[in-house]
């Protein structure tokens, strides 16, 4: 898995390098990053819902 993330972040730099503007929009990666965070949250307060303060 991890040579295909690197053939792809190669693939990537190189369009990059071709083109002035950013391959990937910067709104869409913030946008996938705050996904992921509110996935992860949500999976972290309902996993820790039914437990007692300790």
């Amino acid at each position: 898995m991890l040579s295909a993330l690197t053939v792809l972040a190669a693939a990537l730099s190189v369009a990059a390098g071709e083109h002035g503007e950013p391959v990937v929009h910067p709104y869409a990666v913030g946008g996938i990053a705050l996904g992921l965070l509110v996935v992860l949250l949500v999976a972290v307060v309902s996993f820790g819902g039914g437990r007692e303060h300790s």
